[in-house]
């Protein structure tokens, strides 16, 4: 596998903007206010944030820049169809692991709006995946992406031993 440094430059660039916004200044505004947690639980919600960004850096830079040749953007897709990795388990690694650092920060902080913040982000991303990336990945990718879609849950992973 050869290193892809535009591709790698691209999604960095999204990287900040996209995911830096959603899951990183957004929340951090939304937490005026709050009480944050301390001990244990501080610990365990910081560990949750921790492994959700895991989740998003792995599937975005090796996923899609490395394995795929493309970027997470809509604008600079992938060219292949990437199904190595996370995405063995699950269609949408890359919105979960976003939403496991906005989880982690509603935890953090206990906070009920970055809580509201966080179910709406997943109506709209659940949306944006049904009505526009499903059907653009069927374009793109047909009967490949069809034999995906048939054998990897979009949400909830599953585990094969």
């Amino acid at each position: 596998m050869s290193v892809n440094l535009p591709a790698i430059a691209k999604t960095l660039l999204f990287t900040v903007f996209v995911p830096g916004t959603v899951a990183g200044y957004v929340p951090w505004w939304l937490r005026q206010d709050a009480a944050p947690t301390t001990g244990a639980e501080k610990w365990m919600a910081i560990a949750i944030i921790a492994i959700g960004a895991a989740i998003y850096l792995h599937t975005a830079f090796w996923g899609f820049a490395m394995v795929g040749g493309g970027t997470p953007a809509p604008i600079a897709p992938t060219k292949i169809l990437v199904v190595k990795g996370l995405y063995r388990y699950v269609r949408n690694p890359m919105y979960s692991g976003v939403a496991l650092v906005v989880a982690g920060q509603a935890w953090l902080f206990h906070s009920v709006h970055i809580a509201v913040y966080l179910a709406c982000i997943l109506v709209i991303v659940n949306l944006f995946v049904r009505f526009y990336e499903e059907p653009t990945l069927k374009k793109q990718f047909g009967m490949e992406y069809e034999r995906y879609r048939a054998s990897v849950p979009r949400w909830i992973p599953k585990f094969r031993f």
